[in-house]
């Protein structure tokens, strides 16, 4: 579940709050609380478009983020094709992670943790990238499985789920692949800890590997219109086996998604002029409302959707692969109303570090 076609770099404020982590001596958990408070801690995700960081303290039951940085890097540019990171997606990614490094070592972060995605996993050279970044920057790249980073999006964003009954649906639009996780949330009381994950699946189609797949340069109405359809076929068929294990529907289904295609397309129905995450994260939208939003961008060429705010020329080829998915999700989940999450993995990775130390 890497991330993602919006990138905020803004300060996300307090969030409700076992990892391969580095520590120095000042990370020994402390008698009481308020040595753990002064602590800061890192949680990186490098995905297939992304490179974001979240740096924070703890804040009562949850944390208070005390830096930030996102950049789009595009790891996975022409992976589909040569199975292998290129140079420069490569040049671009260590360039974005050393300044994360550099954030770092400057917020004197006791305990981090840093995750690479589907790029990595999927790429013939993956490992050799995770050495050089090691040596550069200094920042030990861990490869997470699917189950984990399906795990890490889940405990991240599931407390903005909407109440209600029967299990529900979180999913993760990433750049090579996308995440969709059945889960239990349990009671209002309990919505704090982890949900119980009933069932999960990494679909290999993200923003990027679906794009790269799909996309072509021709420009007639026609073509666009038969390019959406083509990408929503292919990512039902990958759904397709997934979608026969889930329980026949006798509630109104909740569902909550946690990427950048939700949240910029949740910015393009409200008509934002740029994007601001504190009108977006913890948005609950009629899933209709961003169906129309998914068919309006079919219907445009990539030029016409760099011209639309919180898209712009980066994001313009890449979001209608995102729409796409987004469709064929409420195909096999057709909930009313969608959860609009700016938040995941390196929450879940926050709170996860965070909740070894307080116990």
């Amino acid at each position: 579940m890497d991330d993602n076609i919006a990138s905020p770099n803004s300060n996300p404020g307090p969030v409700p709050g076992a990892a391969r982590d580095h520590r120095t001596p000042r990370a020994k958990k402390s008698a009481n609380g308020s040595a753990l408070s002064r602590r800061s801690y890192g949680a990186l995700d490098l995905g297939t478009n992304n490179c974001r960081l979240l740096v924070a303290r703890p804040s009562g039951d949850g944390f208070t983020v005390i830096d930030a940085f996102s950049r789009i890097v595009r790891l996975g540019e022409g992976l589909a094709t040569t199975g292998r990171l290129s140079d420069a997606a490569i040049d671009r990614a260590v360039g974005a992670l050393s300044i994360c490094a550099e954030k770092l070592r400057r917020r004197h972060v006791s305990l981090s943790r840093s995750v690479a995605t589907e790029a990595c996993r999927r790429a013939a050279n993956g490992r050799h990238f995770v050495r050089r970044v090691r040596e550069e920057t200094g920042i030990a790249l861990d490869i997470i499985s699917p189950a984990e980073e399906a795990r890490l999006a889940v405990l991240g964003c599931h407390i903005l789920l909407e109440p209600g009954e029967g299990p529900a649906l979180i999913f993760d639009i990433g750049g090579g692949s996308t995440e969709l996780v059945l889960i239990e949330p349990g009671t209002e009381s309990d919505r704090g800890g982890e949900p119980e994950i009933l069932s999960w699946y990494s679909a290999p189609w993200g923003v990027v590997s679906l794009a790269e797949k799909e996309f072509n340069t021709l420009t007639s109405l026609e073509d666009r219109l038969e390019t959406y359809q083509r990408m929503r076929g292919r990512v039902a068929e990958s759904f397709a086996d997934f979608a026969s294990t889930l329980p026949t529907i006798g509630y109104q289904p909740r569902l909550l998604g946690t990427s950048g295609t939700v949240t910029t397309l949740a910015s393009v129905h409200l008509g934002l002029a740029s994007y601001d995450r504190n009108r977006i994260d913890g948005l609950v939208l009629p899933s209709d409302a961003l169906r129309k939003v998914s068919t309006d961008l079919a219907h445009m060429s990539v030029p016409e959707r760099a011209e639309v705010p919180c898209i712009g020329h980066e994001r313009a080829d890449l979001v209608i692969a995102g729409c796409a998915i987004l469709e064929a999700i409420l195909d096999i989940w057709p909930a009313e109303r969608i959860g609009i999450a700016d938040r995941g993995i390196r929450e879940g990775i926050l709170r996860s570090m965070m909740s070894l130390d307080r116990h």
